[in-house]
């Protein structure tokens, strides 16, 4: 039987699946909770942003900053979009 982990998780199978695949708190709400809103489709590909190849380093900085990844003034280009897509 799947645990009830609260008010905060609205799709409980789904965040145990993912933790258990390795995926952390955060990301496993997300994708549950997007998945049991069915005004959301998280399978599907999102939003009309470029590729984050096509950004600055300015640009990828700024949002690993909202996203407050660690060590991100001291990360590459590369490094940054990588962190980004892990998170």
């Amino acid at each position: 039987m799947t645990k009830d982990h609260g008010p905060s998780i609205k799709d409980d199978e789904t965040y145990e699946a993912l933790r258990e695949d390795g995926a952390s708190k955060e990301k496993a709400a997300r994708i549950a909770n997007a998945q049991a809103n069915s005004d959301q489709h998280p399978s599907e590909k999102g939003g009309k942003q470029s590729p984050y190849e096509d950004w600055t380093k300015d640009d990828l900085y700024a949002r690993a900053q909202e996203l407050e990844i660690d060590g991100r003034s001291d990360m590459t280009k590369d490094a940054l979009i990588k962190a980004l897509r892990q998170h």
